[in-house]
């Protein structure tokens, strides 16, 4: 794909969502790297479900750690791996308390240094939080990418490193909303919906689906216009043969002589 045709897709993701905004409920960054890390293999539907629980009873470190593992497990029950997900939410939020004030340091290689938290989440948070320059690859992008001919890629690092590259500059830093946002509700993994896609004209992608084909619709029935029935009420009877037609005796009914035979 050429550099061209990149700057086009960008353009019309922009401009059909010109401040796209991440679809995880929250109030702070340390609620969003909650929310980030609960994501993990699980639907932002089921995450917003869990933290409209927790977070009015615990949304910051000191809370979550007070909590602990046991005491954060029923919150987010709703959400995949919620043992696991416990374990590394105590943990993290203890170790916030114990080397950075409480605070989300601005360096990946701390936030990655934290329970639970990869480079994927990282990049989310230096993005959303720090306002760094970070194209996160989750799989909705990674699909994005590859399908389209965008930035293709083996694995999420290539694709990442290959976005940074080829991304012009003006939109690297939503970059990472726009294409979630496409790969989640237009360019779906098993039917993408080419015929509603914004980009489908530049898209590279061999298998694009077709438009449903409309059923053919059945002819509408003829309707009888009053002239119509007066033009068929004037019409005569066929005439009959001569050599087929009975006639009477003057003066007697039809079928008379039939009646005086049969007596």
């Amino acid at each position: 794909m050429n550099a061209a045709k990149r700057r086009l897709i960008f353009e019309r993701l922009r401009a059909a969502n010109p401040d796209p905004r991440s679809e995880l409920v929250h109030e702070s960054p340390f609620e969003l790297l909650v929310s980030v890390v609960l994501s993990a293999q699980a639907t932002d539907k089921s995450v917003n479900a869990a933290t409209r629980n927790l977070f009015p009873v615990a949304n910051t470190p000191a809370a979550i750690a007070a909590l602990g593992v046991e005491g954060v497990k029923p919150f987010i029950k709703p959400v995949g791996l919620y043992n696991t997900k416990a374990k590394n939410l105590a943990g993290l939020a203890q170790q916030l308390l114990d080397r950075h004030g409480g605070q989300l340091p601005c360096d990946r290689a701390a936030l990655e240094a934290l329970p639970g938290v990869g480079r994927k989440t990282a990049s989310i948070i230096l993005n959303m939080v720090f306002g760094q320059v970070e194209i996160a690859v989750d799989t909705h992008i990674f699909r994005v990418a590859n399908r389209t001919g965008l930035a293709r890629g083996k694995d999420p690092r290539a694709v990442e490193d290959k976005l940074n590259e080829v991304t012009p500059e003006e939109f690297k830093l939503n970059a990472h909303h726009w294409l979630i946002l496409h790969g989640r509700y237009v360019c779906l993994a098993r039917t993408p919906k080419c015929p509603e896609c914004s980009i489908v004209d530049l898209c590279e992608y061999r298998h694009k689906t077709l438009p449903l084909k409309k059923p053919v619709a059945a002819a509408p029935a003829r309707s009888v216009t009053p002239t119509a029935l007066r033009k068929s009420a004037s019409k005569k009877p066929p005439a009959i043969p001569a050599s087929t037609r009975k006639t009477a005796r003057p003066g007697s009914p039809v079928g008379a002589g039939k009646r005086r035979r049969a007596r």
